[in-house]
């Protein structure tokens, strides 16, 4: 399945690590447009001007982990849609160009299920995503979420437990999935 991520999934931190591990898994194949990935750049600025830096080092790192993930497309195929946010237009633009399956991203008033299905896409929650990924594939999902879990604690120092460190990142459910006893 070609996934097209959204920006709002790929920053923040332990979101994009939980997606694209999943990916690096093979459970999935990402996609994005050189746009999505200057908006997630962009966001990071926001924080400072290190991790705008530290954030096009991971896209550039990403680039050459997946090298057929970015999506190339002519900036007039955008005419042709409409979205309640016209900011987010590039996005369906990239999914259709890129002959995506579904959109992945924390927007769902953005991206209406009526004109995604006109394109053939699915709207993706990266929770709900994720947790469909783990019921199929539950042994590289936990892989996945116990690799971040031990970089989360690295990097901040902290005696996260998994569920609190994906309710965190907005993924509650999966976090829930994935310590039940």
């Amino acid at each position: 399945m070609k996934v097209l991520i959204d920006a709002c999934v790929l920053y923040p931190t332990v979101m994009r690590e939980m997606v694209l591990g999943c990916a690096a898994q093979g459970l999935f194949a990402p996609r994005w447009s050189a746009r999505v990935l200057e908006e997630w750049a962009r966001a990071a600025g926001k924080l400072g001007a290190a991790e705008e830096v530290w954030a096009r080092g991971e896209i550039a790192t990403l680039g050459a982990q997946f090298p057929d993930a970015m999506i190339r497309y002519d900036a007039g195929i955008e005419r042709r849609f409409w979205l309640p946010d016209t900011g987010d237009i590039h996005v369906l633009a990239a999914a259709v160009a890129g002959s995506c399956d579904a959109i992945l991203t924390m927007n769902a008033k953005d991206f209406p299920r009526n004109i995604l299905d006109d394109e053939g896409l699915h709207r993706l929650d990266p929770d709900g995503f994720l947790l469909d990924l783990w019921r199929d594939a539950p042994q590289s999902v936990q892989a996945v979420a116990d690799n971040v879990l031990a970089e989360a604690r690295r990097l901040s120092g902290q005696d996260w437990t998994l569920r609190a460190l994906l309710k965190k990142a907005r993924l509650p459910r999966l976090g829930k999935a994935l310590t039940a006893d």
